[in-house]
């Protein structure tokens, strides 16, 4: 029933975060920036649900603020 929330939640943030902010005049620059708040997302930008780790931080086991580690055998597929 809620299997595309989380994909739906990335959308709207991608869109109101960078897309409606910047109006991109071309694809390509579309592209070029979406490419780069993708990269900020995962490996930047810290999200509360995880945290405040990164995807990327969770994704390679490493440690969350605090000192508390992440075992990936918890982490949905």
């Amino acid at each position: 029933m809620f299997d595309n929330i989380f994909i739906e939640r990335l959308w709207r943030s991608l869109k109101w975060e960078d897309i409606y902010i910047k109006e991109y005049a071309t694809v390509r620059a579309l592209e070029a920036g979406s490419a780069h708040y993708f990269q900020q997302y995962n490996f930047e930008r810290p999200h509360q649900s995880l945290a405040y780790a990164t995807p990327a931080m969770i994704y390679a086991g490493g440690t969350l603020r605090g000192g508390e580690t992440v075992d990936n055998s918890q982490q949905p597929s």
